[in-house]
């Protein structure tokens, strides 16, 4: 499956600026190695980031906060159509991708293609995992985040913000 096909409408300026923050999973640990040859210390997120809304940017803001580098890492559509619904994504990966990359606060992006995101953390070993209050310490991660050395760091959410609701509003206007 290709992922990374050029929207018709992209500039190429900005699929340029796009695929800089771009690190392909094949290459996720040799990214981290560098990146802590430098001195720097990672912060990942993951997640869908479908229909990307107020409560995402205060998530991402917020990790970025915990690193020098923040790593968003993305569920392709296959994924989210396994863990959420069929009918997911909404916005395709490469969009997120982009979008995502688009901001400043977002040093780089990946995306990973199984349910959960154990094999992606075990390749960029982060020193901080960000994740939702929803999710909590008890989270998937947290025991491959605590066994490769690095910390689990919760964010609260901001009340009412989520797709979810954001799709039932859109059905509410429909």
């Amino acid at each position: 499956m290709r992922y990374f096909t050029l929207l018709s409408n992209t500039s190429e300026n900005w699929a340029l600026a796009y695929r800089k923050k771009l690190v392909l999973p094949a290459d996720l640990s040799q990214w981290a190695e560098h990146q802590r040859s430098l001195g720097k210390k990672i912060a990942t997120l993951n997640g869908s980031f479908d229909l990307l809304h107020a409560g995402h940017l205060h998530m991402i803001y917020t990790a970025k906060n915990q690193a020098d580098l923040l790593l968003l890492a993305l569920n392709t559509d296959a994924s989210i159509q396994a863990y959420k619904s069929p009918l997911r994504p909404i916005v395709p990966l490469e969009e997120r991708l982009q979008m995502v990359a688009a901001l400043s606060f977002v040093d780089a992006v990946t995306f990973f293609e199984e349910v959960n995101p154990i094999k992606f953390l075990e390749k960029v070993q982060p020193d901080v995992h960000v994740n939702g209050a929803e999710y909590g310490h008890n989270c998937i991660e947290a025991e491959t985040v605590k066994r490769m050395g690095g910390k689990l760091y919760i964010v609260e959410l901001i009340d009412g913000r989520s797709t979810s609701r954001l799709i039932e509003k859109v059905k509410q206007c429909g």
